[in-house]
């Protein structure tokens, strides 16, 4: 696409790629880490300063108490920045599984019809071997036949 299209977007070529978006939001992630950094420093010279801005008459906790509403505030934009970072991260991640999920829809789908056929055309049981003549003395004497205590053969009791 070129940049004279009134559709034009940069970043569709971006979300039509999940390396591409993760790229992007990498960026983006480590700007607002930077700025979140910034915004720290800044947050602890504002504390420093408004719990030693003192008027004439205040006790010794009337600083502190008109300071608190402002460091509140800052710790909340930096509670939200880093929430806007673990997000960004969270999309990216995402993004690739949508892509996955797209890439093995249709191998699923063809595995789910050939179940289902399956399941409305069984293959016929094979039929069970005869059990032999009760007439007919067995060689095997294992768990298959019936035996007595008394016809042991050649094993022993314990």
């Amino acid at each position: 696409m070129n940049s004279n299209d009134p559709n034009y977007s940069p970043l569709r070529d971006v979300a039509q790629n999940p390396e591409a978006t993760a790229r992007y939001l990498a960026d983006v992630q480590r700007v607002l880490l930077d700025i979140g950094k910034n915004l720290e420093t800044l947050a602890q010279e504002i504390r420093v300063h408004c719990r030693d801005t003192h008027v004439e008459g205040d006790r010794f906790y009337d600083a502190w108490l008109r300071a608190q509403p402002v460091e509140r505030a800052f710790k909340d934009v930096l509670k939200n920045v880093e929430a806007v970072t673990k997000g960004l991260e969270k999309g990216a991640y995402k993004r690739r599984a949508h892509d996955e999920a797209v890439a093995n829809t249709a191998r699923k789908r063809k595995e789910k019809e050939l179940e289902r056929q399956r399941k409305k055309n069984p293959h016929p049981l094979q039929a069970a071997p005869n059990p032999p003549q009760q007439g007919a003395q067995s060689q095997n004497l294992g768990y298959g036949g019936p035996t007595s205590i008394y016809d042991m053969g050649n094993r022993e009791s314990a």
